[in-house]
């Protein structure tokens, strides 16, 4: 039985609603990014202000005065991913757990009983849910949104792990939650992470 799961998930295409779905199906803790952030918080480093101003942003380029090997003078955008990375593997050590986002696939790749999952949806239907949660959204203000929150997610993907957000080559399972809904996509889940 895979223990661990983690969720990584396009922008709309409703990742955490299944992440949700699976964890309450397997009686697994959830944990989302609220939860990874304030356990980063706990770290006792950042401000809740900096974590939110800083949360998924590729950092700036580093300033000369600033020392590479002080971690109260690198960027805080390393220190937040970093705080982060320590909070989900926190979480992970104690297993039975789904935990959405946060690059969780490649902060925990050296766990054993893991099964990380990549949920996408097609822009169309990403859009719909998009403008559910956000009404009052044109389709081309949604779209923008879609597609601006998906670049940052690549960037920040690509930039703290090398690995290319969305390839399936980082991810044991790769669900399109607009063709299969997300209640087959939650079983899915659920049913590879039962399999020994």
């Amino acid at each position: 039985m895979k223990n661990i799961i983690t969720i990584s998930r396009q922008f709309g295409s409703g990742g955490s609603i299944i992440g949700q779905k699976v964890a309450d199906r397997l009686g697994f803790y959830y944990c989302d990014k609220d939860m990874i952030i304030r356990t980063a918080l706990e770290s006792g480093t950042l401000t809740a202000e900096e974590v939110r101003y800083y949360d998924e942003k590729v950092p700036r380029k580093f300033e000369i005065s600033q020392s590479l090997f002080d971690f109260y003078s690198e960027p805080l955008d390393e220190r937040l991913f970093r705080a982060q990375s320590a909070a989900i593997r926190r979480v992970a050590e104690k297993g039975n757990c789904v935990i959405v986002g946060r690059n969780g696939n490649v902060v925990l790749q050296q766990f054993d009983r893991t099964l990380h999952v990549f949920i996408s949806g097609s822009e169309y239907s990403r859009m719909r849910k998009i403008q559910e949660e956000m009404p009052g959204l044109t389709d081309e203000m949604a779209l923008d949104r879609i597609r601006e929150v998906d670049k940052v997610r690549n960037k920040y993907c690509r930039y703290y792990t090398k690995t290319e957000f969305g390839n399936a080559a980082w991810y044991d399972m790769c669900l399109k939650s607009s063709t299969l809904g997300y209640d087959l996509c939650a079983d899915l889940i659920c049913e590879a992470a039962l399999r020994e």
